[in-house]
């Protein structure tokens, strides 16, 4: 699958997600919620993927988890706060360059119409 065809499905699922359950709930609720509308959706995805750190000439490991990679090319991370600031966006974009993922969706569920809370990183 293409980038532009992984990102409009997991859209879809949050948008699946968002119009059952609404906001106002924890992040680890639409993250289960994701990783179900995921599996059903046919899509391979990792969920809490351990993302190593790498400093000069040491690595430690588990420094980070990323909540989802999906179809090995996408970083989903999600969100349930009342604003993304510029930390949220610093978050999935040193996600994606320590991954070395191309694409991320960091998707903020705390939002009354769903399409205010995603935002999409392509490299």
């Amino acid at each position: 699958m293409e980038i532009n065809e992984i990102t409009g499905e997991i859209i879809g699922c949050c948008i699946e997600i968002h119009k059952e359950l609404g906001p106002g709930l924890l992040e680890s609720a639409y993250e289960e919620c994701l990783a179900y509308e995921l599996s059903n959706a046919g899509l391979y995805f990792e969920r809490q993927k351990a993302l190593p750190v790498r400093y000069k000439e040491i690595q430690i490991e588990y420094g980070y988890r990323m909540d989802f990679i999906v179809e090995n090319q996408v970083v989903v991370e999600l969100k349930s706060v009342e604003v993304i600031n510029n930390v949220h966006t610093a978050q999935i974009l040193t996600y994606m360059r320590f991954s070395e993922m191309n694409a991320g969706l960091l998707i903020n569920f705390n939002v009354s119409v769903l399409k205010n809370g995603i935002k999409r990183f392509i490299n």
